[in-house]
């Protein structure tokens, strides 16, 4: 403590900015990690045109923590190394906008592996695909269709009420037969 007492004024304010930050960051990290922590509990005390359909908020607790993490943390390290105040505060703003923003891309890129990619039939509907196997006419078999969905090609089984679609052709997905069939129709070919 003796250490501590010995700090000019303005780097005692960093240090304890620092800790303070750290000591908060740590406990918001441990609670994450075992499940306690499903939001900040804490939101913006005002109600403007900022609202984000995302799993983030530009004003939350969590990002003002972020914030004086990296803002303590430069002061701390800039001090000995920039003398002018302005200019070390200038830094660690900076710095400390930049952790919002880290922690704003990792968040999206977490978001963006945890988003539900399950292949469902349903989004099919609607959708032009590929005759992969011949389909007979008026229902007398199944075919295969492939199809794009989601960015991934699918095979999948195919009927028809009216004429045979042979391979090569295009088709128009028109509705469900079952979980694993769909009802299509032929696309003329057009000429151009």
């Amino acid at each position: 403590m003796e250490w501590f007492n010995s700090l000019e004024p303005e780097l005692k304010m960093y240090w304890t900015i620092a800790l303070i930050a750290s000591l908060i960051f740590v406990i918001q990290t441990i609670m994450t990690f075992i499940g306690a922590d499903s939001s900040d509990g804490l939101s913006a005390d005002f109600d403007g045109d900022m609202h984000h359909d995302g799993p983030f908020q530009l004003f939350s607790f969590r990002n003002l923590v972020n914030f004086f993490l990296g803002y303590g943390w430069s002061a701390v390290c800039f001090y000995n190394t920039i003398s002018s105040t302005l200019g070390l505060n200038i830094v660690a703003i900076v710095i400390g906008l930049l952790f919002v923003g880290i922690f704003f891309f990792l968040m999206l890129q977490i978001t963006r592996l945890a988003s539900d990619k399950t292949f469902k039939i349903t989004d099919t509907l609607g959708k032009t695909a590929d005759v992969y196997l011949v389909i007979p006419a008026e229902r007398k078999g199944k075919g295969k269709i492939q199809i794009s969905v989601g960015g991934a090609y699918h095979e999948i089984d195919a009927m028809t009420d009216g004429e045979k679609i042979p391979t090569g052709a295009k088709a128009y997905v028109e509705s469900l037969i079952d979980n694993q069939t769909v009802l299509v129709s032929s696309i003329p070919n057009l000429i151009v």
